[in-house]
């Protein structure tokens, strides 16, 4: 009977334009002593952070795999990575509907048994190991070479004491890692595809767990899109130059708004009411006094437009249209209000509330699939925006969806935040991958 072997891998994957120059790097980690494994890090030209990302998890996945290669079912693999995007998806919460990301992620599920594999999210700041091998690999991509494990410092930065949450030691040897660094560096080799040489896997010697090998870790901070660490706490914060900032502008009132209708993006497309076209016109002079704003976005739903056009008109800009901005579809729930759709689909109408996987009834779109779409849209307008003011005009779910992400909440947050008609949000987006939330549901230009 084999001997439970468990290991923790952390990866990560970063590309410095999305698409740009990009790399990955990865770690496999003893969770009993917290001491690296094996590294393995590469550059891998130009691509998007999130292909950057599932190709550092296939890294991690074969690098662990290849340490233990007899180690069949008995070995447990605990993935800790930063990219909610790859966490949901592989985890199966999220749908992978990218081309790009589909083939990637079946790479990844057939690397091992789907039950030897738990996948966490973590803040960056717990996942500095994996980030500095990426940027590693970036850097040396920026030099035309490919990374070497012999000259990296990635574990040195890292701190030797990793997060609460890493699983618990299962009892029983680790393995010999230094007869697992041959088989890392093949099973790399492999998983590129047998082309040129893989990137060396760097193996590390350690203390067991009752045998002879070391063990893996758990360090993890830093930024996708840039070569230094995010500052944490209240120290001398290096100077990050300005942030991308995404001003979230909910569109004004239609006719079914003081109804408490749901109108979404399956429904009729209502125009704005005489109501809304009176908040769209103070949003407007709210933005031109400010004079910050520079470029403006819009839901591609009629009633952003037009909100959209009342600001653009007087601050003499144009409206860029992005579909990712648009409202969810609730489905046969639109154009309903909340008690006409408990008392008609309310076995669907209590799946919904409890869980953000669950569709509104007749094919609407569930929360899990807008964070997506809209995650991918923050991604996009952080880098294509970089340093700018842009407003976003959109709606309810969108913005709530920006705000949840920006300070890691559960989907469940998205019920407990009020957004009125043309009120305005605010999220900051710093150049180490740091967000802040600095507004909420303002409406003060209203009154």
């Amino acid at each position: 009977m084999s001997v439970a072997r468990q290991v923790v891998v952390e990866a990560d994957g970063g590309s410095r334009g999305n698409p740009g120059p990009a790399g990955y790097g990865a770690v496999v980690i003893d969770p009993a002593t917290g001491e690296p494994l094996a590294e393995a890090a590469e550059y891998i030209g130009v691509a998007t952070n999130n292909v950057a990302e599932y190709r550092g998890l296939i890294a991690g996945l074969t690098a662990a795999k290849a340490l233990f290669p007899d180690a069949g079912e008995a070995l447990r693999v605990h993935v800790r990575m930063d990219s909610k995007l790859v966490v949901e998806q592989m985890s199966g919460r999220w749908k992978i509907k990218h081309p790009d990301m589909k083939p990637l992620a079946a790479r990844a599920a057939a690397i091992l048994p789907p039950s030897s594999v738990t996948y966490e999210w973590i803040p960056r700041a717990q996942n500095k190991h994996a980030d500095r091998l990426a940027n590693e690999a970036m850097d040396a991509g920026r030099d035309g070479r490919q990374w070497e494990a012999s000259a990296s410092t990635a574990a040195l930065d890292a701190p030797s004491a990793r997060t609460p949450g890493t699983p618990s030691p299962v009892q029983g040897p680790v393995g010999d890692q230094a007869a697992g660094a041959a088989r890392a560096r093949g099973a790399l080799a492999a998983a590129r595809g047998g082309g040129a040489p893989a990137p060396p896997a760097r193996v590390y010697k350690g203390q067991g767990t009752g045998g002879e090998g070391g063990g893996p870790t758990d360090a993890h901070p830093a930024p996708q899109q840039s070569a230094g660490t995010p500052q944490t706490g209240w120290g001398a914060a290096p100077d990050l130059g300005a942030p991308a900032t995404l001003v979230l502008l909910r569109h004004g009132e239609t006719a079914l708004t003081p109804e408490k209708r749901f109108s979404g993006s399956g429904g009729t497309d209502p125009e704005l009411s005489a109501v809304g076209r009176g908040q769209a016109e103070r949003a407007a002079g709210h933005f031109a006094a400010l004079g910050t704003v520079q470029e403006i976005v819009s839901s591609p739903l009629r009633r952003c437009r037009e909100t959209a056009a009342a600001v653009a008109a007087r601050l003499g800009l144009d409206v860029r249209v992005d579909e990712s901005l648009r409202e969810t579809d609730f489905g046969a729930w639109e154009g309903l209000t909340f008690g006409e759709v408990r008392e008609r689909y309310g076995d669907d109408l209590t799946a919904w509330l409890a869980s953000p996987d669950t569709a509104p009834t007749g094919g609407g779109e569930s929360f899990a699939e807008v964070a997506e779409r809209v995650a991918a849209a923050r991604d996009r307008l952080v880098a294509r925006y970089a340093g700018r003011t842009v407003l976003l005009v959109t709606h309810v779910t969108p913005i709530k969806t920006f705000v949840r992400l920006a300070l890691g909440a559960p989907p469940e947050a998205l019920f407990r935040m009020e957004l009125s008609a043309a009120s305005i949000s605010t999220v900051a987006y710093y150049a180490d991958g740091n967000a802040s939330v600095r507004l909420l549901n303002d409406t003060s230009h209203l009154r």
